[in-house]
């Protein structure tokens, strides 16, 4: 399939029965893949850069575990389609990964808002993250939450230098500032979600 494929479509999308015979192939074949879109930015914020491939999987296997058919479907390429580059942009999960649990509650307590204060560098020119169109993510309480999906989006200046310069993801929130450097394979394999 093409790198920069913008949208999964039902006509994309296997029965149950091809996916799970071809499941464990896919799954194994798409690791290389994420791997190189996978970017640690600190101790505990993992930057997960999605594209078509990684969100053909996820309908697909939201579909295999709820095996709710055409109905679920139409609400899966909702949720998911909006988190496909369109050419000009990046997105990320950026996901809080804190195994204990009540560690993992208690730093979550002190760092609302951090998805606003996520960034990236190409060349010295920032670019602020926005979040995707989803509900607030962190809690009256100022809890936020593990789980946070990030708009990247570039000019077209941007994206012709984005291979070929540094590249820094950051999170500068007040009680977690950290910054990762992305190397070139990384550049390489994100580059391709552009026109």
């Amino acid at each position: 399939m093409p790198e920069a494929v913008r949208k999964i479509t039902s006509a994309d999308i296997l029965s149950l029965k091809e996916y799970d015979q071809q499941r464990a192939n896919l799954k194994k074949n798409l690791l290389p893949v994420k791997k190189l879109r996978r970017v640690e930015v600190g101790p505990f914020a993992t930057f997960y850069f999605e594209n078509y491939a990684t969100m053909w999987l996820q309908v697909q296997e939201m579909l295999r575990i709820e095996k709710g058919g055409e109905e679920q479907l139409a609400g899966e390429l909702e949720a998911y389609n909006p988190l496909i580059p369109q050419g000009d942009e990046l997105i990320a999960t950026m996901m809080l990964e804190i195994e204990d649990a009540e560690r993992r509650s208690k730093v979550l307590l002190t760092l609302g808002g951090v998805e606003e204060t996520v960034f990236m560098e190409v060349g010295g020119e920032t670019i602020k993250a926005t979040p995707t169109e989803y509900d607030d993510r962190t809690t009256p309480d100022g809890k936020t939450s593990s789980v946070h999906w990030l708009r990247f989006k570039l000019t077209k200046e941007q994206v012709a230098r984005f291979a070929k310069e540094r590249v820094v993801i950051g999170v500068g929130h007040k009680n977690y500032g950290h910054m990762a450097v992305l190397g070139d394979d990384a550049k390489a394999a994100l580059a391709k979600d552009f026109d």
